[in-house]
């Protein structure tokens, strides 16, 4: 099966949503995105529903639990970790509930190797970061937990194709060395780029033929060509964050069949423009770029800017159907 026997949808979101009811969010995502729902995170709820703790839940033979300067290594599963496990079985619990009978595409959102490798506290108090042996284990266990829980998702939905969202919001800065220290003085050595894409295409091979791998960051400077290099099939950004120098990188992406979900509808209540207004500067860097305007509903797949965790719920429903609406004007007036 190749990532293209599901067709992606036009639009869908990034992964949090703001409240804390399970039910109601499912409820949301899957009556707003026929054709490319997904797994939604609820933050609100406390330590364990946040992204970090959320994969922390999923990872085999490692535990952590909560400090007041995050999350630390375990010896043990705690609270912490049987609140987080609780809450996702609550999550899928909805969501299986809301994609009775579907067949198409579903994402589910973990945090990637190095994000996570750059929040979680070993004993000592420093991340695990630092220490390139415990980044690997880190990094082994994460594949284990992703595979286990990819399984779960697809017992749950048979008809689903399932898409794998890496959230590596601290991969630019791991790149380069500027992860701070405990003590905030330092930063941690700068990892190298080939360590760095080895160990995400470890990741991103969990879900070989079962579905696309999508990695998504909402931080400048997206390592397009690392990511396209690991493995992504799909790779997800602000598109507000966008410069000049990453636009060499977004022609040979698009030209390479790697599809972009670009975040073009803000993640905080702000007045929304009207829908094909979100997505002119999509249209402008097409025109720039010499691309033929016909490929970008077939290239795209639009989004809110960031997750929606700190949107009120109004805001939340407003900014998932406008993503809707803009995908629908780009797909009627390419020009």
């Amino acid at each position: 099966m190749s990532d293209d026997d599901f067709s992606w949808g036009p639009a869908t979101g990034i992964g949090s949503m703001p409240g804390g009811d399970a039910r109601e969010a499912a409820r949301t995502v899957t009556g707003t995105f026929e054709d490319f729902p997904y797994l939604a995170e609820l933050p609100a709820r406390g330590p364990g529903a946040d992204m970090i703790g959320r994969t922390i839940g999923l990872l085999v033979e490692m535990y952590a639990h909560v400090e007041p300067s995050g999350w630390r290594v375990s010896d043990r599963p705690g609270r912490d970790t049987r609140r987080a496990r609780s809450w996702m079985g609550e999550d899928l619990d909805a969501l299986e509930e809301f994609t009775q009978g579907y067949e198409g595409l579903l994402k589910v959102q973990a945090v990637g190797p190095w994000t996570l490798a750059a929040a979680l506290e070993l004993r000592g108090g420093e991340a695990v970061l630092g220490d390139p042996g415990a980044c690997r284990d880190l990094a082994a266990s994460l594949a284990e937990g992703l595979r286990a829980h990819l399984a779960e998702v697809r017992r749950r939905v048979p008809g689903a194709r399932v898409a794998l969202q890496l959230d590596e919001p601290s991969l630019t800065a791991v790149l380069s060395g500027r992860v701070r220290t405990a003590s905030g003085y330092r930063t941690y050595r700068a990892v190298d780029r080939q360590v760095v894409e080895s160990a995400l295409r470890d990741i991103v091979a969990v879900n070989d033929g079962h579905g696309p791998v999508i990695v998504h960051s909402c931080a400048p400077d997206v390592p397009f060509a690392l990511l396209r290099r690991a493995g992504a099939a799909g790779i997800s950004f602000d598109f507000g964050l966008l410069t000049e120098r990453d636009e060499e990188q977004i022609g040979e992406a698009v030209e390479g069949g790697t599809r972009l979900l670009v975040g073009v509808v803000e993640s905080a209540d702000v007045p929304l423009s009207d829908p094909a207004g979100s997505v002119m500067g999509v249209r402008t860097l097409w025109r720039r770029l010499g691309l033929d305007p016909g490929t970008l509903a077939e290239s795209l797949v639009v989004t809110p800017s960031c997750g929606l965790a700190g949107a009120s719920p109004a805001y939340a429903r407003a900014a998932l159907a406008h993503c809707v609406q803009a995908a629908r004007s780009l797909a009627d007036n390419p020009e």
